[in-house]
Formats: structure tokens, C-alpha cells, sequence
């Protein structure tokens, strides 16, 4: 009988190991999203682990009793056997230090570390209950519990205490989560939380390169560059300065001359506003102004109000779930693989563009464009045929124009 109920000691010990390890192991987040969805185990767990302080008290209250009892029963055990003497006390000592240890702290916390999740479940049921039980036990050890940690000037507030990760964290989580996130998700995902990081400036259309109306040209040419136009909106420029004054949508320049021909003076009636954007501006704060302001294309400007470039929705977008399949020529022809392996690029493209679509690993931190960082790099305009490296990038100059680095090999 005694040996039996010495069974039941470490059974009841190893419960409580078993608990306490597999509670303490949970992940809060799947266990919020499993309470929420009405799991009755994790609701249980969910409640439990709320009141920390009141779980451990019982755990550790019925762990230490079963370790006591199970100490003063394997004594008595041993002198019954074997008599009275300080060695029979030493190896009535050895012999429940390791039935303890082995059956009801290291096996049971191995077990429950291995599926902290089913057991967590699973003692929940029995452990809140058992805690109503004993609440008032757990009360009067807690009492003493609570006047020493402010005797130690120790705060503990379990309550407001709310497991919060920071963005990078949560990065890192999405990133580890290859065996239950697509690839494409994932990518998408982390996209996402690059959307605060990057601005504008980062992915906009130069204004030397934005493609634009010219409304003092004639009206065939007029009609010939729209008619030939890749672009769904296109703005448009007049006066000496070439300032631009406006957006005009294709579509509308086509139904008007469905209803006869188009002359300048109905043109000019069905150019929309220009829409500015601050230069600087977060590309995630930008995609909510297009959405509230009801615009897809915008003109970045800086702090003295002079044109930097364009930026559409379609550049944000990219920036999400990748590029789209309809690219106009003039943005796909920016990078021509050679047979030799090496890409001959555009001195204008941008480097966030050929670290994405090339795989490379261009510095992102100063210049925006290819040209800027090999003019950075140089401090001048260097000459053609001339090679450096940057990174682990190896590149040569093929052609410059006056102050401009018109095109560039890369050797990824």
C-alpha cells in the first residue's frame, strides 16, 4: 500500500510538471485565435494563464505537496526495510531525489515541452476546477508571496501585461513561417511592412523620364503621341517653362472623338488637375491619400516646389505583390542580359528595381538611381570602359552622356 500510494505521489507530481511546463509553453497568439474560436480547452488555458500568479500557486502548491509526501514516504519506507540508521536515511534520501527527478520533474517536463499544446488542453480541465478548490490555500500562500515582492520593491501586473511584438519581430515571424505561409504570402506579407520604410522618392518615375503632352505641339502630333501612348493617363505641359498643368486620360480623348474631331479647346476642357505629392512621403501613407483623394497618379515635389518625378498606384502596387505582366517597353527594355551573364541596364533605373527584379544587393541608404550611386561613388563623371565595384557587384561604365551615366554592365 505504501509503495502504491508513493506511485500515486509521483503521479500526482508529475501532473503538475507536466502543467506548469506545457502552460508556461504555449503560444499566446495561437491560443488567443483558438479561444476566439470557441475551443473549450483554450479558453480554459486562455483564463488560467491570465491569472499567472493564482497558477503557479496551485501548481507549485500541489507539486511541493507531492514531493514532501513523497520524501517522508519513501523515509518510512526505508526504515521499515532496512531499519533506523544515518545511512538508511542517506539512501532513503538518494532514492527519492531520483524517482523525483525521473518521474515527476525531468520526464514529465520533457513530454510536456515536446506537446506543450494537447497537454495544456488537456490539464486545463482538471486545473480549473482544482483551483476554485483550493483558492483559498493559493490566496493565503499569495498573501505572503505578495509581501515579500514589496518588500523587494518588486511590481508584478499580470493583468496589463499584453505580449506585444514590434514590427521587426513580427517580421521575423512571418519570415520563419515557411512551413505554414506560401512563399508568395509571405513575400507579399513582408512587403508590406517595407511600406513605412520607403517613400516615394524610392520608386517614382524621374521627371526627365515621365512621359508627358506637350499642348503647344501641333494637334495631329498631339493625337499621334496618345494614339501610341502605353500609359492610361499622361501629363501634360504647356507654356515656356514646360510646366505641367494637368493630367488628360485617354479614354476620355477617345470618346471625344467618337463624337467628331478634337480640337485644342476641348482638349484643354478635359484635363483633369494635377495632383502633388510631397516629396519624402511613405509609400504606405501615399497609398491611403491616392484612396482618399480618389487618384492614381501624382507629381512628387520637393520642399521649393520643383517637380522630382511620378508616382502612380501601379508603382505601389508593385512594391506589394511584384510587377505586373503589362509593363510598357520602355520600362521592360531597361535590362538586357548578355550571353557573358552580365546585365547591360539603364543608367536611370532604380535600384531598389534592379536589386528586385536582378537579385542584387545595391545600397538603398543614398542614391535612388544607378546613376546617382555610380556618380556618388565617383565623386565625377567617370569614362566609358571603366570598371570598380560596389559590394559584391562588379560594374562597367559603357556610355555617358554630358553629366548623365546612360548605361551600365553589371556583373551580378
Amino acid at each position: 500500500m505504501q509503495l502504491g500510494a508513493l506511485a500515486v505521489l509521483l503521479l500526482i507530481s508529475a501532473f503538475f510538471s507536466i502543467a506548469e511546463t506545457s502552460l508556461m509553453s504555449l503560444n499566446r497568439y495561437r491560443l488567443r485565435h483558438l479561444a476566439k474560436g470557441g475551443h473549450r480547452g483554450a479558453r480554459l488555458a486562455s483564463h488560467l494563464l491570465s491569472k499567472t500568479d493564482k497558477l503557479l500557486g496551485v501548481i507549485l502548491l500541489g507539486n511541493n505537496f507531492a514531493n514532501a509526501a513523497s520524501a517522508t514516504l519513501v523515509t518510512v519506507i526505508s526504515v521499515q526495510l532496512l531499519g533506523e540508521g544515518e545511512w538508511v536515511l542517506m539512501i532513503g534520501t538518494l532514492s527519492v531525489t531520483f524517482f523525483i527527478l525521473v518521474f515527476g520533474e525531468i520526464s514529465p517536463k520533457v513530454i510536456a515541452a515536446a506537446y506543450p499544446e494537447k497537454l495544456a488542453f488537456a490539464v486545463s480541465y482538471i486545473l480549473y476546477p482544482l483551483l476554485k478548490v483550493l483558492y483559498p490555500a493559493v490566496w493565503f500562500v499569495n498573501l505572503f508571496v505578495s509581501g515579500l515582492l514589496r518588500l523587494l520593491g518588486i511590481r508584478v501586473n499580470f493583468a496589463d501585461h499584453s505580449h506585444a511584438i514590434s514590427m521587426e519581430e513580427l517580421r521575423t515571424i512571418v519570415s520563419d513561417s515557411a512551413s505554414y505561409i506560401p512563399k508568395k504570402h509571405r513575400t507579399i506579407l513582408l512587403n508590406l511592412f517595407e511600406l513605412e520604410k520607403i517613400t516615394v522618392d524610392d520608386v517614382m518615375t524621374a521627371h526627365t523620364l515621365i512621359d508627358t503632352i506637350d499642348m503647344d505641339a501641333p494637334m495631329d502630333d498631339i493625337l499621334q503621341h496618345i494614339s501610341s501612348s502605353h500609359h492610361t493617363q499622361l501629363p501634360v505641359k504647356q507654356g515656356p517653362g514646360e510646366e505641367i498643368i494637368g493630367f488628360i486620360h485617354v479614354r476620355r480623348v477617345i470618346n471625344q472623338l467618337r463624337g467628331g474631331e478634337l480640337d485644342k479647346e476641348a482638349l484643354q476642357e478635359i484635363i483633369a488637375e494635377p495632383y502633388f505629392v510631397p516629396s519624402g512621403t511613405p509609400l504606405y501613407t501615399q497609398m491611403q491619400q491616392f484612396q482618399e483623394q480618389q487618384q492614381r497618379m501624382g507629381l512628387v515635389v520637393d520642399e521649393y516646389g520643383e517637380l522630382k518625378g511620378l508616382v502612380t498606384l501601379e508603382d505601389i502596387l508593385e512594391e506589394i505583390i511584384g510587377d505586373f505582366t503589362t509593363q510598357s517597353p520602355l520600362r521592360t527594355s531597361k535590362y538586357i542580359h548578355e550571353e557573358d551573364g552580365s546585365w547591360l541596364v539603364d543608367g536611370s533605373s532604380s535600384l531598389r528595381d534592379l536589386n528586385r527584379k536582378l537579385g542584387l544587393n545595391l545600397p538603398l541608404d543614398g542614391p535612388k538611381t544607378l546613376n546617382g550611386l555610380v556618380l556618388e561613388h565617383f565623386e565625377d563623371i567617370p569614362e566609358p570602359s571603366t570598371s570598380f565595384k560596389i559590394g559584391t557587384h562588379a560594374l562597367e561604365i559603357v556610355q555617358t552622356h554630358d553629366r548623365i551615366v546612360k548605361s551600365v554592365r553589371i556583373y551580378p
